[in-house]
């Protein structure tokens, strides 16, 4: 067997994975792998992902054309391309929709930090980027301010996208993501979750880069991306963030305000709704 063969192959098997996970329903996803400098394998459009073989797979150029395959490439190709032209230590791309992780984009709440070491260690902080119409070009530079900075990124309101040296690699990301987020809903609806201390921050940033793990918070336990708040509309609501966090005051505030402003408002509709009987 080829390595072109085996590539092949191990874009379908992480295919079948995506949708037997409940990552990639129907059609759902998209996966490429760059072959060397101009080329790249890429899943075609309109195809489930568990049952694609490999002659369905898509060769396209890093200008989005389509060299060879019998099936249309995916739709958002561009985004793959513009995640290779910035990361030249990438060649992998997995994009789909995990369950967990992709309702934190919808809602916008801000992945939790500093809850489970191996959540630390394996993905950092995720970014949530903007929401913009899939498979033009203003979606695919959605992710622009985080490619740089993370290995895997929410896209609101639809799914995730995540990158790495291999199609495997690319995929664990998912399935690690989607399963902290998992773990976190599910202590949340046990009560507050605890937060690591700041020094008990501060150790695992610091293994991290003992071990040569790059990380955007090493400077500091905030949050890389707060920056990246106001556009998108991502805030920390259902998890205020650890004491020791920059801004977490302001946070815990409008969230006392919000919460407040809701509880009045229901009042006041109850209230009248008793005059009018």
């Amino acid at each position: 067997m080829s390595n072109l063969d085996q590539i092949k192959e191990e874009i379908c098997n992480i295919g079948r994975r995506l949708y037997h996970r409940g990552f990639a329903a129907a059609n759902d996803g998209n996966i490429s792998y760059r072959l060397d400098e101009d080329r790249i394998l890429c899943t075609p459009t309109g195809i489930c992902k568990g049952f694609m073989k490999p002659d369905d797979l898509c060769l396209v150029d890093m200008e989005a054309r389509q060299l060879a395959g019998h099936r249309e490439m995916t739709s958002e190709i561009r985004q793959h391309i513009t995640i290779l032209k910035h990361r030249s230590d990438v060649r992998s791309v997995v994009h789909c929709h995990p369950p967990h992780a992709t309702a934190f984009g919808m809602v916008r709440e801000a992945i939790p930090q500093y809850l489970m070491p191996e959540a630390e260690i394996n993905l950092g902080e995720v970014p949530i980027a903007k929401y913009t119409i899939p498979g033009g070009q203003e979606f695919a530079d959605a992710v622009l301010p985080f490619v740089d900075r993370s290995n895997i990124i929410i896209q609101a309101n639809h799914g995730t996208v995540s990158y790495a040296s291999t199609v495997e690699q690319a995929y664990f990301l998912v399935e690690t993501l989607d399963a902290y987020c998992k773990i976190v809903l599910l202590a949340r609806s046990l009560g507050q979750v605890r937060y690591f201390t700041q020094e008990e921050a501060e150790a695992l940033l610091e293994w991290k880069r003992t071990r040569g793990i790059s990380d955007p918070r090493q400077d500091t336990t905030d949050t890389a991306f707060r920056e990246s708040w106001r556009e998108t509309g991502v805030g920390q609501r259902a998890f205020p963030p650890p004491a020791f966090q920059s801004g977490s005051a302001n946070e815990s505030n409008t969230h006392r305000e919000s919460l407040v402003q809701a509880i009045t408002e229901q009042v006041i509709a109850a209230l009248n709704t008793i005059k009018r009987q």
